[in-house]
């Protein structure tokens, strides 16, 4: 299909230059991650979402009321990169939240490096990491300290059994450095991410597939859905966790907080 470009730019309220730069970059993903939030509500109701980008453009584009998962916000973010003159490889994460020394995760992380015609830098760019160490701005690919207010992440070189690179991003949060995720630049395709959107939306050891999980960037907070505790982070990083008594408490709170209508049985 013809990406509808204008359509994107006005769903997620960005009215700045249509140039492939950096600086297009950076508001480009703060606005989409405030605009779109990140939920699962497809999976948990037994549904593999589509990532076609005619889908995903109704889904998410046209359709104000519901958000998506990585390969859902990732997908559409790289087309209208792509729509804008940024070269864009995507690539494959693992996902080190949670994880113990030794663990080995499989890649199940949809993630963007962009380039542009007149920057000799490479940028990771993510709209689609829905944790509190999610990246609100693009990172040039340097092992380095990088500050996005409120938050603040590094990117590492780390030892690997490959011939390839691995890099990690971490993030400062609780007084500590944490692995978010770690990739490499070789790049995955869109069967790669069919084969791995499907296994995670459908495996009944898929995180995914078991509980409603919301996450919804604002410019002053974050608020996370997970089963029925919702927490509202502020950027100073006080925190408040309440739980919600049942599954009509939910359904509220996603159209009240998150701004998502529920589709029939999530």
């Amino acid at each position: 299909m013809d990406f509808d470009l204008d359509a994107y730019l006005a769903r997620i309220g960005y009215t700045g230059e249509r140039t492939a730069t950096a600086a297009t970059l950076g508001a480009l993903q703060r606005t989409h991650i405030y605009a779109i939030p990140f939920e699962n509500l497809d999976p948990v109701r037994g549904v593999v979402p589509s990532l076609d980008l005619d889908d995903l453009t109704a889904k998410l584009v046209h359709g104000t009321t519901r958000g998506g998962y990585c390969y859902e916000h990732n997908t559409l973010y790289a087309a209208a990169l792509r729509a804008l003159g940024f070269q864009v490889t995507v690539l494959a994460g693992r996902v080190l939240v949670g994880a113990k020394p030794g663990d080995q995760r499989p890649r199940t992380h949809m993630l963007l490096l962009a380039e542009t015609p007149d920057d000799p830098h490479r940028y990771l760019t993510d709209v689609g990491f829905g944790s509190e160490g999610a990246l609100l701005d693009p990172m040039p690919l340097a092992p380095a300290d990088v500050r996005d207010q409120p938050r603040h992440h590094r990117l590492s070189i780390t030892p690997a059994d490959s011939p390839l690179e691995q890099w990690v991003l971490r993030a400062f949060l609780d007084g500590q450095w944490r692995d978010q995720y770690s990739f490499t630049v070789e790049p995955f395709y869109a069967p790669d991410f069919g084969v791995i959107n499907y296994y995670i939306a459908s495996s009944p050891r898929s995180p995914f597939s078991s509980r409603v999980y919301a996450c919804r960037t604002y410019p002053d907070r974050q608020l996370k859905l997970d089963a029925r505790a919702f927490t509202v982070t502020q950027n100073d990083g006080t925190s408040v966790t309440r739980d919600l008594a049942d599954d009509a408490e939910v359904r509220q709170v996603l159209a009240d907080e998150f701004g998502i209508v529920a589709p029939p049985q999530a």
